[in-house]
């Protein structure tokens, strides 16, 4: 009698992919949780959101190989590139002013945001003067300013320009001190630049801008609102917003 055909041998199972995506996905998880925003250059970390949102839009314009161009015949390489070494500068002054201002930060009175402009250092003006008034409250004032002196003649933002902007909330002021909020927020602006002048920060690298209340950044109908309105933001620019 013939033997039977031997059975063909059982196709591989592929429940495998899934043990195998699990661990993936642990491991992920296991590098994120050690991953702390804090520790990054801000600017690069921008970059990589930008790059992830990219892909989630289907965008496929450029970056679409990884060998080396004429740029790198020429002995440039991305990681040469002066553009892409200003931005870790900036990123590292970002790092550096959050190092200067902890206690601050941590408690509201500055905030230290990466911006596409450059870095804003927000003070809020509460804490520099009284209502009303552009005169710096020095008792209080006097160790951050010469921290963010020292942060403005640092190594990180040499040649760097600067702009001083201040603002106010929508309450108007009175006539007989100030005549709008426009001139109350350019003296404020002109106040921390002379403070900072005079303490050794070149005023020529400065610009001066009042912009009364109309940039809020939060709702003006509340006294919490009113108050981070009420702000002066120094900006270490970018080299795209002289």
């Amino acid at each position: 009698m013939a033997k039977k055909a031997k059975k063909e041998a059982k196709k591989a199972s592929g429940d495998w992919i899934v043990t195998y995506s699990d661990m993936v996905t642990l491991m992920l998880c296991f590098f994120v949780a050690l991953f702390n925003p804090d520790d990054a250059d801000p600017i690069v970390l921008q970059q990589m959101i930008s790059a992830f949102n990219a892909i989630g839009m289907g965008a496929s314009t450029g970056g679409n190989t990884i060998s080396p161009g004429k740029s790198a015949d020429l002995g440039n390489t991305i990681m040469e590139m002066p553009s892409l070494d200003r931005g870790r500068q900036l990123g590292t002054a970002a790092r550096r002013a959050h190092s200067l201002f902890e206690p601050e930060v941590k408690s509201n009175k500055i905030k230290v945001i990466p911006t596409e402009r450059g870095i804003i250092i927000s003070l809020a003006s509460d804490l520099f003067f009284a209502p009303a008034s552009a005169e710096i409250n020095y008792e209080d004032s006097r160790d951050i300013l010469l921290r963010l002196a020292s942060l403005l003649n640092s190594q990180e933002v040499t040649n760097r320009r600067f702009r001083i902007e201040g603002h106010t909330d929508g309450y108007d002021t009175d006539p007989s001190i100030w005549p709008s909020n426009w001139e109350l927020s350019t003296a404020r602006s002109l106040a921390v630049l002379h403070y900072l002048a005079d303490i050794g920060v070149d005023e020529n690298r400065f610009q001066v801008a009042g912009f009364a209340a109309t940039m809020p950044i939060s709702n003006d109908d509340t006294a919490e609102g009113r108050m981070n309105n009420r702000r002066v933001d120094i900006v270490i620019l970018d080299e795209g917003h002289l």
